[in-house]
């Protein structure tokens, strides 16, 4: 059988892209690990925010929203992005990158919202729409739409090799040997290894560690406190059941692999943690990392490769894949079918998302 398109990576990036071609062509999911979103998906911080990832972002965030809230995967939480008085010019910055959106950001005491918050943070924006997202539940809906529709997933499907003649692509993976005409590259944090399998050009696209962990603290965390931001970048965190997540927002640059915690990123998110608020940290109860890959510029790459026919970029969505998905999606599949973006897309410019800018 010949499939029309075959995406390697079952991720959220892959999951979502295959949902929204099955309808339309004879799709072919290719999943490396036994469980599809083993890496980053499974990993993630699970909230949903307008201002993640910058206003290069935001437009696919905000395009995702009706989706997402319909879906029922959204959740109230809201955002509070904190500073200190050194971070005036931080706050200004921030809210004068979101001038003129759909985003709304209100300067407020942030002290009303954060229980304990040390005297020194006295700078406050509240961003009321971000929300908490329910990744699982997303992820598996993609998927189950995806067989739904016909189309066929295979684990354990690592790519060995690929080679395309006379417009097919054949694929030998450990599962079996498959063939398609067009290949998607939804690989994730190996999207520049894999493209290299397939003789494109890598795109410097850098998978980076971020580290989280799960505390239990004396006051216990409210369910009416926010996700709380750093402004200069150096934490976050947010209720989650009775318990407070955390990250030290690091980015460390790793090669791609099944990534793990370091102790002295726990430890820095700890301290850092405690600078914020009069808490008492009772226990490190859990400590996880993810993957977020990126390219030099810090934006997705959805398109086909410049140079290599046949092959598709699905790749580089960062930390803010999850959050982006069905616009995402939506983006790529348009591309790849050759179909006009629905309403809604008006603020989105496919053409600062392309491969060929790269080259």
């Amino acid at each position: 059988m010949i499939h029309d398109i075959a995406i390697i990576g079952a991720g959220i990036a892959g999951a979502s892209l295959a949902a929204a071609l099955a309808p339309h062509a004879r799709v072919l999911l290719l999943e490396a690990e036994a469980q599809a979103g083993y890496h980053s998906t499974g990993r993630s911080a699970a909230f949903w925010s307008e201002t993640y990832g910058g206003p290069g972002i935001q437009p696919l965030t905000s395009a995702s929203e009706a989706a997402l809230r319909g879906g029922g995967y959204l959740a109230p939480l809201g955002s509070l992005h904190i500073g200190r008085a050194a971070d005036a010019g931080r706050v200004d910055a921030f809210l004068a990158a979101f001038e003129g959106t759909t985003v709304a950001l209100d300067r407020v005491d942030p002290a009303a919202f954060v229980p304990g918050l040390r005297p020194e943070w006295t700078l406050g924006v509240h961003e009321p729409s971000c929300a908490y997202i329910d990744v699982a539940a997303l992820h598996a809906a993609y998927l189950a739409e995806f067989r739904r529709a016909g189309g066929a997933i295979a684990t354990r499907a690592g790519l060995d090799e690929a080679r395309r003649a006379d417009g097919i692509w054949t694929i030998a993976t450990p599962a079996g040997t498959y063939r398609a005409r067009v290949l998607v590259n939804a690989a994730g944090a190996w999207a520049d290894r894999i493209a290299v399998r397939l003789g494109a050009a890598p795109l410097a696209i850098q998978p980076y560690r971020r580290t989280m962990v799960q505390l239990r603290t004396d006051p216990p965390a409210g369910a009416d406190l926010p996700h709380v931001a750093d402004i200069a970048g150096r934490f976050y965190f947010k209720p989650e059941a009775g318990r407070l997540w955390l990250s030290p927002h690091d980015e460390t640059p790793v090669d791609p692999h099944d990534v793990a915690p370091e102790e002295i990123d726990v430890a820095l998110a700890v301290d850092r943690f405690e600078h914020v608020v009069d808490w008492r940290v009772a226990a490190v109860e859990r400590r996880w990392a993810g993957l977020r890959s990126f390219a030099p510029d810090r934006l997705p790459v959805y398109g086909f490769d410049p140079a290599v026919a046949g092959l598709f970029w699905c790749a580089g969505q960062g930390g803010f894949g999850i959050q982006t998905a069905p616009a995402g999606a939506t983006v790529a599949a348009s591309l790849l079918l050759g179909t006009a973006l629905p309403a809604g897309f008006e603020g989105v410019d496919v053409a600062r998302y392309a491969a060929g800018r790269f080259a």
